[in-house]
């Protein structure tokens, strides 16, 4: 766990868990991340894996699928998820980020608006939610730390955007799995019901 509050620290440490303090300073999750690599004293082609504190509730299966494109081929720097939406409601939420990829599976964008937009009606493509977890080499997180925030970063509210402004490729798995991210009160309850389903 890497945070900048005393109190998720504390937290962390209560329950057995091991917990590094960083910077406040930091724009984004990835930068905070590099931090805690260095302060690890990780290698450069060590991967990371980034697991965000609103994804409280996941198929850890999904972890094995991100990575495996990373293990295969070293020059790919990051990777990501996604899964394809059922819920048409959800094209339209702006907290539930969708994504669009190249013929590889490489990101071409990230946006809180539905994306691809269909023009015709009737015609239909598949939208797929972008799951908020990330795989990393410590080399590009190095890079990505020095960069600015870019422009659609700042816009969209959406960190993977400096990557892709800055020429970096994004592998995006496709995962027959789901995640349930907290960004409302409604979230919240979403997971405490999944939560006691399953330890019934």
């Amino acid at each position: 766990m890497a945070t900048d509050d005393e109190r998720i620290f504390q937290c962390v440490n209560n329950f057995g868990g091991k917990a590094i303090m960083t910077a406040k300073k930091h724009a984004s999750g990835t930068d905070r991340i590099f931090e805690a690599a260095q302060k690890l004293g990780m290698d450069e082609e060590d991967l990371i894996v980034n697991i965000q504190g609103d994804q409280p509730v996941f198929n850890p299966g999904i972890i094995s699928e991100m990575i495996a494109p990373l293990v295969k081929d070293g020059d790919i720097p990051m990777g990501t998820l996604k899964h394809r939406i059922t819920d048409k409601k959800e094209i339209e939420n702006t907290n539930i980020v969708k994504v669009v990829t190249d013929n590889d599976g490489f990101a071409l964008y990230f946006s809180r608006h539905p994306i691809p937009f269909c023009r015709d009606q009737g015609s239909s493509t598949g939208h797929y939610k972008h799951l908020g977890l990330y795989a990393y080499r410590r080399r590009f997180l190095a890079r990505f730390s020095r960069l600015p925030i870019g422009r659609l970063e700042a816009a969209e509210k959406l960190e993977q955007l400096r990557a892709l402004e800055n020429g970096f490729k994004i592998m995006v798995v496709e995962t027959a799995s789901d995640s349930i991210e907290v960004d409302t009160p409604e979230d919240i309850k979403r997971v405490e019901d999944l939560i006691k389903r399953s330890s019934k």
